[in-house]
């Protein structure tokens, strides 16, 4: 069972125990396995390197037992601060659909109004909605976070994904996030599973056109890991129903997916993947199957068969062939060392075989990060790696 020490005071106990075994014993044998070069999880990694990883995945795997060791800004509540620029998005209940209708009901979820939050370039101070300045892009970022963490709230520790596309993208003057609904699962009782995020997202791509007045052409949404889902699901809403549905927007002009979580299914489980092949040198191996915490209180009630073949919630799953086609300009990134590797493989094979690939004429542009580990992008200290996906981001939005 999924955080099972989550009650005290047997949660302060475990976390006590963790913090001294991890510091006075993993620790150190960390240091003596992977110092010998031949035995590291990849050969251009340096010891720290090696021993950083490590240690974050024997923690991320540990907290598992004790629940979620930092809080985040949730739904409920916009929390104000230094800097920070924030407002409620109204719900969107017509824009639904049937189909999103019927998710819903299934779920117990319905449009709610939610924070958003606003970011600007550094040096900037931008009204709130004000108009663009000619060139101008705007940032409509979905953090990651496996549905269950994270926040978008400007202090959060992932705010540095944002803040360093303002930094190194010259179009990009500010950001706009939406404080998605996170999903909770058993042992709690069970809130907000699939599709209350997608509702969210969708309310917040409807404020910046339809009450900012923005332009679908002057957006570019990006997405980390779950976030990455997130982007591709909302694009493929406003795709089906465009011209079905009145006030629906037109799609964004580009997508920026970082390790994009493509596949809740075990279709790519498979003897010799980069889930086994990459389970050492990445953190997120928790992740894979249908047992582990965040992807049970994602699905709720859709359950396996939802991961296998809702095209909303896999759309890399091995069990269906979704199409890509109309989907806009896509710069996907992937880590060569992560086991989410041959997930998004499965994503860029079908997007290029639907959009075509390359960055004259085609729309999917594919990045693997060598040997990096999940959302390159996501950690300060992993490096050049990190800087080096920035650069390439700038490089393709300046051909938008």
């Amino acid at each position: 069972m999924a955080h099972e020490w989550r009650h005290q005071p047997f949660r302060a106990l475990y976390i006590t125990y963790l913090i001294a075994f991890t510091m006075f014993l993993y620790l150190p044998y960390c240091i003596v396995k992977y110092a010998p070069r031949s035995r590291r999880q990849r050969q251009s990694w340096t010891l720290r390197r090696c021993v950083t990883v490590a240690v974050f995945r024997h923690v991320v795997n540990k907290e598992q037992k004790v629940g979620y060791l930092l809080s985040f800004p949730t739904h409920e509540a916009i929390k104000e601060g230094p800097g920070v620029k924030a407002l409620w998005i109204n719900p969107t209940p017509d824009l639904m659909d049937k189909q999103l209708q019927r998710w819903a009901t299934m779920s117990g979820v319905h449009p709610i109004r939610i924070p958003g939050y606003w970011m600007d370039k550094e040096g900037l101070d931008i009204p709130i909605g004000a108009p663009l300045q000619p060139g101008e892009k705007i940032l409509y970022r979905l953090h990651g976070g496996a549905f269950t963490i994270c926040s978008s709230h400007p202090h959060d520790y992932s705010a540095l994904i944002p803040r360093d596309l303002l930094k190194n993208c010259p179009s990009f003057r500010r950001a706009f996030s939406v404080e998605y609904r996170l999903s909770v699962g058993p042992p709690y009782p069970a809130r907000n599973p699939f599709p209350a995020a997608l509702l969210d997202t969708l309310a917040g791509y409807s404020y910046l056109v339809n009450e900012c007045h923005y332009r679908p052409s002057d957006i570019i949404i990006m997405g980390e890991s779950a976030g990455g889902n997130l982007a591709l699901g909302l694009t493929r809403y406003l795709l089906q129903h465009e011209h079905t549905l009145n006030d629906v927007p037109a799609p964004p002009a580009g997508l920026i997916l970082s390790s994009p979580w493509v596949d809740f299914s075990t279709s790519h489980v498979t003897p010799g993947s980069s889930v086994f092949l990459n389970a050492e040198s990445d953190f997120v191996g928790h992740l894979i199957g249908l047992e582990n915490y965040s992807t049970f209180a994602f699905l709720g009630p859709h359950g396996k068969d939802g991961a296998e073949t809702n095209m909303y919630i896999s759309p890399a799953s091995l069990h269906i062939e979704p199409t890509f086609r109309g989907f806009p300009r896509t710069f996907l990134i992937a880590g060569e060392a992560e086991v989410f590797l041959d997930q998004i493989k499965t994503l860029r094979n079908r997007m290029v075989r639907d959009m075509g690939e390359g960055s004259d004429s085609g729309q999917v542009t594919y990045y693997e990060a060598p040997d990096s580990i999940h959302s390159p992008i996501s950690l300060p200290w992993h490096e050049p790696e990190r800087s080096d996906v920035y650069q390439h981001i700038a490089e393709w939005m300046d051909m938008l």
